[in-house]
């Protein structure tokens, strides 16, 4: 199947055609407003005055980790000079059906250059909190022998580039850290240089030039010219196709000026880029059949409408809501652009999605508020059952953080209760750093819930939750990557313990799941207001031969804190003496 130009025709003016009067008034597809915080670029746009732009905005978000500020710069189809040093809440995105649409001359690049690191507070190469930021559907074509800095750590998605360049570097390029990271779709014809990246998912991507390094998991499902599997040392766990997935969507101007957002199609057993033959399978949507949510929108306006049938496209900004969310329509896209952040101010949950057919929720942050939320978003109502196989509900770019900005309150980050939901990318956050942060402070017992059958998730992040990080109920689960930290701060041994066990094993699969399997996995302990405390293990599952873990390690991070076992029983304990173990696989 080629390019499928669903174009709707504007829906009718309030009134006409006997519509009731408070039909929201339709969407402009060809002149529409994204709100304060995008920026939207074509070629006659002067080169010097991109540039003003984008080096403004970088000084804007240099350092601004817990801000409000938003951005989304967007390029129309053509070629462009530019240099993008792309900071905090921070989207970058082409806006052509193909990477090669928009060619930006220059560099879209990640520095770490402004955060200390260990005793030394002179030296600032440190990547750890380079997050929530992100590139998208172009082309970047570095000058001659210059390479492309890319050190990052969670919630920093690069998709769908074409990158020309001699060389990408994962991290600050001398002793800097850096922590995890997230490469989908995307061809780079140079050699991949991870440097000191603990943990990094590559999906369904193309490595011309190689990669080379390791710590301790580099992941690669789907990725032509990835290194062979070996682990550990290098660790490098390769999976040669992604059994389901859907590309993210996208907003795209066509040749006549209409903008619309492009649903990609489901791809099975999926290895390289859906892109590099000039084709893209999917469904185009014109924006006239979305609602654009600009900052001063109320929630009831927004479920208006998602009540009328409308998919959503949240313009860069925060959004505090007092209502529920609620996708009920089969197939809505719910798109967010420049980091777009839902706050429940209510204690509710942020969103929530009907068991029904075809969904998308992509590229939004949840924000817990300072009232307790049982659950921030919810894909399913609690004993969903329908079989979504031909047409599974899809998550991208999802990110969800209880303190940092403010003090914040929820017990489960993420519920899944539907079945075959596809989830591409997850950072799930306890805050550890910021304001609002504290064992009784920003409360959070869980990160993933999983209790529908047959889910699969690529690129899974979950930090420092004071429970288990995740729960696995569900059958026949699948991940693809897995990073941990347990939580920094439990104060005792007495307080952070499961019963007779010492600690919370970070994933758990529940004692009742008969099958389930995990490649490229790896959980962390840190215990700095208690390195006393011990974790009994990471990886917590049934002893039966249908669970079955590939590629793991555990690591006290600086020998700060103990973990007694990688899986069970399994894997030697790190401490202070030892600071990773590795299990190859299991049972």
């Amino acid at each position: 199947m080629g390019v499928g130009l669903a174009r709707a025709e504007p829906a009718p003016a309030a009134g006409e055609c006997g519509e009731p009067s408070d039909v929201l008034p339709p969407t402009d597809a060809y002149a529409p407003d994204f709100g304060p915080g995008a920026h939207v670029f074509d070629p006659s746009t002067p080169a010097a005055e991109i540039q003003s732009t984008m080096d403004s905005i970088t000084e804007q978000m240099r350092t601004n980790q817990f801000g409000r500020e938003r951005h989304a710069v967007l390029f129309k189809p053509g070629t462009y000079e530019v240099d993008i040093d792309l900071r905090f809440y921070t989207q970058i995105a082409g806006l052509g059906l193909l990477p090669g649409d928009v060619v930006l001359n220059g560099h879209v690049r990640v520095e770490a250059d402004w955060l200390s690191q260990g005793d030394d507070p002179n030296y600032k190469g440190n990547a750890t909190q380079n997050f929530w930021r992100g590139a998208e559907n172009l082309t970047v074509d570095n000058p001659d022998g210059q390479i492309e800095r890319w050190a990052v750590s969670q919630a920093a998605p690069y998709r769908r580039i074409d990158l020309r360049t001699v060389e990408m570097q994962l991290w600050d390029g001398y002793e800097g850290w850096a922590s995890g990271g997230y490469i989908a779709d995307s061809r780079i014809s140079g050699t991949v240089v991870s440097g000191s990246q603990q943990q990094f998912l590559t999906r369904g991507s193309r490595l011309d030039g190689g990669w080379t390094g390791s710590v301790w998991n580099m992941v690669f499902v789907g990725v032509e010219g990835a290194p062979a599997q070996h682990f550990p040392n290098p660790s490098h766990t390769v999976v040669d196709a992604a059994p389901v997935i859907r590309e993210k969507p996208f907003l795209y101007v066509a040749d006549d000026g209409e903008y619309r957002v492009f649903k990609p199609a489901v791809r099975r057993a999926a290895a390289g880029l859906s892109w590099d033959g000039g084709e893209v399978e999917g469904t185009s949507i014109s924006l006239a059949e979305f609602y654009v949510v600009v900052p001063g929108t109320e929630a009831a306006t927004v479920n208006r409408a998602l009540a009328e049938g409308r998919h959503l496209l949240f313009a860069p900004g925060v959004y505090e809501f007092d209502q529920t969310l609620e996708v009920t329509a089969p197939g809505t896209v719910v798109l967010g652009l420049g980091l777009a952040t839902i706050i429940p101010t209510a204690g509710q949950t942020a969103l929530t999605v009907a068991d029904v057919d075809g969904v998308v929720l992509a590229g939004l942050l949840v924000d817990a508020g300072a009232t307790e939320s049982e659950v921030l978003v919810q894909i399913g109502p609690p004993g969903s059952s329908t079989d979504h196989s031909a047409d599974p509900v899809s998550v991208h770019d999802l990110f969800a953080r209880i303190g940092g900005a403010h003090a914040g309150k929820a017990a489960v980050s993420l519920e899944i209760n539907s079945r075959h939901v596809v989830a591409d990318h997850l950072w799930l956050w306890r805050g550890d750093h910021g304001e609002g942060i504290g064992w009784t402070v920003n409360t959070a017992a869980t990160g993933l819930v999983v209790n529908g059958d047959d889910v699969t998730v690529y690129g899974l992040f979950a930090e420092h939750y004071q429970e288990h990080q995740v729960i696995w109920a569900g059958e026949r689960g699948r991940t693809y990557f897995f990073q941990n930290e347990m939580p920094y701060d439990p104060p005792d041994q007495q307080t952070w313990r499961e019963g007779s066990a010492l600690g919370w094993a970070s994933y758990k699969v529940d004692d009742g799941v008969a099958e389930h399997a995990a490649w490229g996995v790896g959980g962390y302990c840190f215990f700095n207001v208690n390195p006393g405390v011990v974790c009994d293990r990471v990886f917590e599952v049934p002893e039966t031969d249908g669970v079955r873990f590939t590629g793991l390690v555990s690591v006290s991070l600086g020998g700060v804190g103990t973990i007694r076992r990688v899986i069970n029983e399994t894997g030697d304990q790190v401490d202070e003496s030892t600071f990773a173990s590795y299990v190859v696989s299991y049972p």
